[in-house]
């Protein structure tokens, strides 16, 4: 038991000097949604607090707890998921005491965490089968629900940077359910008791049939970033403080997001990131790794322009302009004049640019503005001479 704080730093010290230890990438504890016919099935995970790269004293100790709880503790694997327990909650609250009176607010979380399951109520119908431990030791391929919710947290929380994290096998882990509000159903327990669920009235209103919960369902944003409908933003998202995500046809996928202060119209997709000051206009597409760019993430710079209805699956650079309408692909044609291959080195002297250039080409480019020739149809670009600047009092 440790009684003051150098007790704790002092057990802290101990245990992380053991040849089984290992800090890991990741932890928390999770309350787990379960199947409703096959209790063995976990739908869904939600961390109340997300340790990433950090906070390994509470990490030794939830460690320590568990072996003294009975779990073999294996850090040479890439994840660890437990079921919590009274043994493991005890020793926790033995190694917290001295943290427990001053445990409030931001401070100490993990502490609050487990006091609070340490004291819920007879009657909550909360049991320790609703709650896991869940530790990540090695960024590796996705094996368990549990992981992938920490690694899709450590996304959507900013604590782990966009396109950082191996989420090879996340569509494999996750299952595909029903969703009423942030509850997961499985599929096949509505249709066993579809029957009865609709002529008792009683059939749940499903809002989404999806592996990945809705973002607002796990993460609590910056005060001055807007999401106008939950349906736009998916879990795995990452949201830079001020960003606005419009209704319509906004949508943010998994592992991508915004950098900075960003207005949203359009579309980003998987992997795709868009950087502080620009704007994605109303209906404009950016394609991702899942949608037809090679495998290439595509970056979009900052006070970066994309028209409505535009599509790029490639990078687009600093200060650039992508007209209403127009596709910029890898593989796009792109004439420029010698005027324009003049002014654009200017700002570019590191950059070859010439009079007919590839989309991929772009990488890092600029000032561009690209446009469409309305006479024969081909894709131009030039110098830009109009500056992006997003109205402050939106954000």
């Amino acid at each position: 038991m440790a009684f003051t704080k150098e007790d704790f730093t002092k057990k802290v010290e101990e245990i992380q000097a053991q040849s089984w230890y290992k800090n890991p990438l990741g932890f928390g504890i999770a309350r787990v949604d379960r199947g409703q016919l096959n209790p063995e099935k976990i739908l869904q995970a939600t961390f109340p607090v997300v340790n990433w790269n950090e906070n390994f004293g509470s990490a030794a100790i939830f460690l320590d707890a568990l072996k003294e709880a009975g779990v073999e503790i294996d850090s040479s694997k890439s994840e660890l998921v437990c079921e919590v327990s009274d043994a493991f909650l005890t020793a926790c609250i033995e190694s917290f005491r001295p943290y427990i009176p001053e445990a409030k607010g931001q401070d100490h979380r993990n502490v609050q965490v487990v006091s609070q399951l340490a004291s819920l109520p007879i009657d909550s119908g909360l049991t320790a089968d609703n709650y896991k431990v869940v530790f990540i030791f090695e960024d590796t391929v996705v094996e368990s629900v549990e992981a992938a919710y920490l690694k899709l947290y450590a996304l959507s929380t900013g604590k782990a940077k966009l396109r950082s994290l191996n989420l090879n096998g996340i569509f494999g882990a996750l299952h595909n359910c029903a969703w009423t509000g942030s509850t997961p159903i499985e599929l096949d327990w509505l249709r066993e008791h579809e029957i009865t669920l609709k002529l008792a009235n009683k059939y749940p209103e499903i809002t989404m049939v999806d592996k990945f919960p809705r973002f607002l369902s796990h993460v609590i944003p910056a005060d001055n970033t807007r999401i106008l409908e939950t349906s736009k933003v998916r879990f795995g998202a990452q949201l830079a403080a001020g960003t606005t995500v419009m209704p319509g046809a906004a949508y943010i996928n998994f592992n991508a997001g915004t950098e900075g202060v960003v207005m949203v119209e359009g579309r980003i997709s998987s992997s795709a990131v868009v950087g502080a000051g620009s704007d994605v206009g109303g209906g404009a597409s950016i394609l991702g790794v899942l949608s037809g760019t090679d495998g290439v993430p595509v970056s979009i710079g900052e006070n970066t322009l994309l028209g409505a209805n535009s599509c790029t699956g490639t990078a687009i650079g600093d200060g650039c302009i992508l007209d209403a309408g127009v596709t910029i692909l890898p593989g796009t044609k792109v004439t420029l004049s010698e005027k324009a291959v003049a002014q654009l080195k200017e700002i570019n002297p590191d950059k070859e640019i010439t009079t007919l250039m590839r989309g991929m080409d772009f990488l890092g480019v600029n000032g561009v503005h690209f446009r469409q020739n309305s006479v024969n149809g081909q894709i131009v670009a030039m110098r830009s001479t109009r500056e992006v600047k997003l109205n402050a009092d939106l954000h």
